[in-house]
């Protein structure tokens, strides 16, 4: 009986001691300078609208790649954040979002193309300083090219 109650006040004064250290967060990570998130294209012979095609969620944001569909084939596909369309950036990309395309291997981000369609999606993210861009790609016919890109 007494072993029994010896261990059981160890184990509580052991419990009592790491609490604070379980509870205590250390400082929060920062988001990657640079991430790329891949996606799926949307089935054949869905009806017309909008779909979801793919969804990315991490402690830092929400991201869905949604799909334009007509007449059974999707025909352009957009980036949306927290729930809102990724407004188009204005003007040139920073240099972080230049260098992260080169870091994925993928296209210069150049001009935006008027529709975005593919096979496969990628959806790059570059942080430069506050800012968040997101960069989307779409692959056919085995070469990357690029779609658009918005802050969010």
């Amino acid at each position: 009986m007494r072993t029994v109650i010896s261990v059981g006040a160890g184990l509580v004064v052991a419990l009592a001691a790491f609490a604070p250290a379980a509870t205590a967060k250390g400082p929060a990570k920062a988001p990657p300078a640079c991430s790329a998130i891949t996606f799926r294209s949307l089935a054949a012979g869905m009806t017309d609208g909008e779909h979801e095609a793919g969804m990315y969620k991490s402690r830092h944001g929400r991201l869905e790649l949604y799909g334009q569909v007509k007449q059974g084939a999707a025909v352009d596909y957009y980036v949306l954040a927290g729930g809102k369309r990724v407004a188009a950036a204005a003007g040139n990309l920073p240099e972080a979002a230049v260098s992260c395309a080169a870091a994925k291997k993928m296209p210069k981000p150049e001009s935006p193309a008027s529709s975005c369609a593919g096979q496969r999606f990628r959806v790059l993210i570059a942080h430069a300083g506050d800012q968040r861009l997101a960069m989307l790609y779409g692959e056919d016919g085995g070469s990357w090219h690029f779609c658009s890109a918005g802050t969010f």
